[in-house]
């Protein structure tokens, strides 16, 4: 095979064939030149024609408030906790991945299992409360969104995958003042286990 060679002049010529033409400029294209349907083309020109006689049809009302901005599906999950003005301090939290493996897993690498996030099925979320009684603890999980609160410490935590939010388990140990918070993580791509 042979390499294509252009000159500077070549290259030049092309990428004034290429180039929009400018009204405002004074180019070898001359306006009678155009296409006279190219500077009253719009976005309500593209399709068929439509007739100017017929009455437009009336949109039927969506569900819900017709005052609303954004329809619910719109809003992520946990961000009407966002706003919310608290002067309660965020507590420390530490996310772990866990995976189930075997001895085929460990010893033999017959498995698909790798050390990386992708081949984990649990997501434990370790939230460090001192000072505070197992009894104080109110939990909230939706599918992206982790809600704790306490007396003394409110977390709102915007979880990094989706979750199965009715399986979860929470784990008080009084000992060290920890909450563990197991969920099983439910991504897109799951079933390739990466």
């Amino acid at each position: 095979m042979s390499k294509m060679q252009f000159t500077a002049d070549q290259v030049n010529s092309l990428a004034q064939m290429l180039k929009p033409p400018d009204e405002d400029s004074d180019s070898d294209c001359e306006l009678d030149e155009r296409p006279s349907s190219y500077g009253k083309m719009g976005p309500g020109q593209i399709g068929p024609a439509s007739k100017t006689d017929q009455k437009s049809e009336k949109v039927p009302a969506s569900k819900g408030n017709s005052k609303d901005i954004w329809d619910e599906n719109e809003v992520p999950e946990g961000s009407e906790f966002d706003t919310t003005f608290d002067p309660r301090p965020q507590p420390e939290y530490d996310i772990v991945f866990k995976q189930a493996v075997s001895s085929e897993d460990m010893f033999l690498q017959m498995g698909n299992k790798t050390p990386s996030t992708a081949s984990c099925e649990d997501m434990v979320i370790k939230i460090k409360l001192p000072g505070t009684k197992g009894a104080d603890l109110t939990l909230d999980v939706k599918s992206k969104f982790l809600d704790l609160r306490t007396p003394k410490y409110k977390l709102g935590l915007h979880l990094p995958h989706p979750v199965d939010h009715k399986s979860g388990k929470a784990q008080w140990d009084g000992d060290k003042e920890i909450l563990n918070v197991t969920l099983r993580m439910q991504r897109e791509y799951d079933f390739m286990n990466f």
